[in-house]
């Protein structure tokens, strides 16, 4: 081997020489590829060095691409070594530029390789938690919310109310990408299936949108290999145990592909899915008002049950003219549908509460309807230069556009033969949304690390038009109320530009970055004066983390955020959501402007990682929904600004491989929070505080090398509300999983939201209260849900190895 390589050496050094001229200045660059079957070797080393003495003028990693380039190698022959886990060392004289370079791979060592274990479920960085999708197996064929409930920043209660260490504010990126749409709705849209990664960025960097209060979310889709790929997933569920004699009975179903060619220059993906997923359910309610001396009190019972659908279809295209130039463009287009139904009986009782004289009742049956779609399309189109390996620019430009539309239905049925019209209402309304962004990007290495910097622009407005309609009972037509009926516009337009530098020492990694921001919102709605905000504001940010041994390291982190207003929550108009509420916003809204601290410690080991983090938010303006008394049967819901608002909590989590055949991952959250101040001119005084955790977990059994089993829980404790409390909400599930034909078929049954009549599983109760009012509710959802999964795998999907650059440096949706 001794005498191969110095021969092969020295005919490299004789080639070499004989070019040394046109090696002077010129840049080296290539492709590393597969010899049999032209894939490209991702992130495989290659070195330049000097076959005079055989000492490295430079290495890189190869790209995705696998594509790799040296600028001013300097004067002299080169050669270069590459090298890749699986494959023969390669060495290969540099007589002209590019240069292509096929490996042979090493059959013999790759039949020795036995993986004996999985990929660890967390990876730690700096800024960020990261989740492996495919770890949670109770989440196949659902929705990027079904993986996000199993990491602890993030709860979801009987609601669908999202949480990010407590906040309900927080920005979703795909792939990057901002979002600005309701995140529920993305989340509620993309397949379980096509995400590869969820990040949990809790101190986020400054050349980040600052939006988000909690923080970021950022979804990576899955990557495929080179060549042509095609993954199929088919569900289906099996009929409720119980469906509560709802009106309709629940139909879960649906399917995903992902589709991709990569060749050359080109790489073009396809994907989409359907899926159903309706639920069952009740509700249990009481609602009881006091104005004067008159007490009503009007408990319900009833069906409470979702009709739920959508669908996606994704593309993107790439390409790589060369190592300098690449281009992208990409576009995702997500409908969703929903109805919820509210079939529920009202006993209504007046009270005199001087003399205790029952003044009046009635029993009646309200049927609420509230239909909501949303059509969400994303389309972005990005450029990238590199100049060498040292500096590159991004130009991208990013357009999302939402038809948001909704239709409540209200009617009120005398009991018990529910023919007589007592009430029928109807809320029709839409809200669309239409944004804008252009962005530029340019890094340099500079010193020991990577100065950024950049400029964004954001235009964003959205519409809507809320009308409420009341049917006349003489005529039988439905008239329009102006008093309840409004058309809204507002306007965001959003100047941006930041800087940061980051590096790294032998022990130390840091990034330091200031954003400043100018930003006017212009909210116009009929019947009231038209209302500005101008704001000029800047947002540090600071990321450290220093390693303290192999296995232990230390990190810390800040952010300034804003939370911005949405339509409804500048409404001034009610809406009425359910037949004892109404909710409006407030045209004066004021922005929430927060800080984010954070510290904590990391260890990883051959058996496994642990993370704990302690954080501190503390929020300036803090928006809440709040409850008056509309009058004696209905309570109006207000979102405005409540005060000044503190969060001091701790976060953990962490896997551990027992053995070979066990693996146990487990996260936690617990949080303090207390929100201070007044209401509609100090008539309602705010002063709430309470302790809140998160608890989910899970635990792997691989009976064998093709079969596993997971039980899985999660948990959100009780809490304490603006006005009120929410009790606690537990969801466990069991899956079991079985791959057949060396991994190209697998197939999976999950129980999930298992209770068994035993554990009050899925189920919720929410309580508000005031001075002249008390409201209490209990969400009862159908729980022991049986699904069955299949997957067919044509090619074996990777991930995403790297993070995003910024928001608009990925190459596709």
């Amino acid at each position: 081997m001794f005498l191969k390589n110095f021969f092969f050496l020295l005919l490299c050094g004789m080639v070499c020489l004989g070019s040394v001229q046109a090696q002077k200045t010129t840049a080296i660059s290539g492709r590393v590829q597969d010899a049999a079957t032209g894939q490209a070797l991702a992130y495989c080393s290659v070195a330049l060095c000097n076959p005079l003495d055989s000492s490295v003028v430079a290495g890189v990693l190869a790209q995705e691409n696998g594509s790799f380039s040296f600028e001013n190698p300097g004067e002299g022959p080169h050669y270069l070594l590459v090298q890749y886990v699986g494959y023969q060392r390669t060495l290969v004289p540099v007589s002209e530029s590019p240069v292509l370079i096929g490996m042979q791979a090493v059959a013999n060592a790759l039949q020795e390789v036995v993986v004996q274990g999985a990929r660890s479920t967390i990876e730690n960085r700096a800024d960020r938690q990261v989740y492996r999708a495919d770890r949670f197996l109770g989440a196949q064929g659902g929705t990027a919310l079904d993986v996000l409930k199993n990491t602890p920043s993030v709860s979801v209660n009987a609601e669908g109310d999202i949480t990010m260490r407590g906040s309900n504010g927080f920005m979703v990126l795909l792939n990057g990408k901002p979002v600005q749409t309701n995140p529920s709705v993305l989340l509620n849209q993309l397949p379980a299936n096509t995400i590869g990664n969820i990040e949990i960025i809790t101190a986020p960097s400054a050349r980040f949108d600052p939006d988000g209060k909690a923080g970021i979310i950022n979804i990576t889709t899955k990557k495929p290999a080179e060549g042509t790929s095609l993954v199929v997933n088919a569900q289906g569920g099996l009929p409720s145990v119980s469906d509560y004699g709802n009106l309709h009975k629940p139909l879960r179903f649906g399917g995903d592909f992902i589709y991709t060619i990569q060749s050359g220059k080109w790489e073009v993906s396809l994907s989409g899915n359907y899926l159903r997923n309706d639920i069952a359910g009740r509700r249990v309610g009481d609602v009881n008002t006091t104005i004067g001396s008159v007490f009503t009190s009007f408990p319900s019972e009833g069906e409470r049950s979702f009709i739920r659908y959508n669908y996606t279809a994704r593309a993107a295209v790439t390409f790589t003219a060369d190592p300098q130039n690449i281009f992208s463009v990409g576009i995702y287009n997500g409908y969703r549908s929903q109805s919820r139904r509210a079939d529920i009986v009202y006993q209504n009782t007046k009270t005199d509460l001087r003399t205790g004289e029952i003044l009046g009742a009635l029993t009646y049956f309200n049927s609420n309807i509230a239909r909501k779609n949303t059509n969400i399309t994303l389309a972005n189109f990005d450029y990238t230069h590199n100049f060498g390996q040292k500096s590159s620019v991004t130009i991208s430009a990013l357009y999302e556009g939402a038809d948001l539309k909704g239709l409540t239905t209200n009617l009120n049925l005398a009991e018990p033969a529910r023919v007589t019209i007592l009430q029928s209402t109807r809320n029709p309304a839409t809200n669309p949304l239409d944004a804008f962004r252009i962005k530029a990007d340019y890094n340099i290495r500079m010193g020991a690390g990577k100065l950024e910097a950049g400029y964004q622009y954001r235009d964003q407005l959205q519409k809507g038009i809320f009308n409420y309609l009341d049917l006349d009972l003489a005529s039988g037509m439905f008239v329009r109320v102006p008093a309840f009926s409004s058309s809204t516009r507002v306007a965001n337009r959003i100047h941006a530009v930041y800087t940061m530098y980051s590096g790294k020492l032998p022990r130390l990694e840091y990034a330091v970055g200031l954003r400043y921001e100018y930003a006017e919102r212009v909210f116009a709605a009929e019947g009231i004066d038209r209302r500005e905000l101008n704001l000029s504001n800047f947002f540090p940010s600071l990321n450290f983390q220093y390693k303290l041994t192999e296995t232990w390291r230390l990190k810390a982190g800040y952010s300034k955020r804003v939370q911005r207003s949405t339509n409804s929550e500048l409404n001034p108009f009610p809406e009425r959501e359910h037949s004892e509420t109404f909710e409006s916003g407030d045209p004066n809204i004021l922005p929430e402007f927060i800080d984010l601290y954070e510290a904590g410690v990391v260890r990883e080991s051959g058996k496994g990682s642990a993370f704990a983090n302690l954080y501190h938010q503390r929020i300036a303006n803090v928006v809440n929904r709040v409850n008056s008394v509309f009058n004696d049967t209905i309570i109006n819901r207000i979102y405005t600004n409540a005060g000044q608002a503190l969060s001091w909590g701790a976060e953990a989590g962490g896997t551990a491989n027992i053995t070979r055949w066990w693996q146990l991952y487990a996260g936690a959250n617990v949080y303090h929070y207390r929100i201070k101040g007044s209401l509609f001119e100090r008539a309602v005084l705010v002063n709430a505080a309470g302790m809140v955790y998160t608890v989910n977990g899970n635990t792997t059994f691989r009976l064998s090398p093709s079969a596993q089993v997971q039980a899985s829980v999660s948990y959100l404790s009780k809490r304490v509300t603006a006005q009120g409390r929410d009790s606690g909400f537990l969801t466990p599930g069991i899956t079991a999983k079985k791959t057949f034909w060396s991994g190209r078929l697998s197939a999976s049954l999950q129980w999930q939201n298992i209770d068994l009549g035993l554990l009050n599983s899925n189920k919720q109760r929410i309580t508000t209260f005031g001075r002249d009012f008390f409201t209490t509710t209990n969400y009862i959802q159908e729980t022991d849900i049986f699904l069955l999964n299949v997957t067919f795998n044509l090619n074996q999907f990777v991930k995403k190895a790297k993070l995003p650059g910024s928001e608009f440096g990925e190459r596709e949706f």
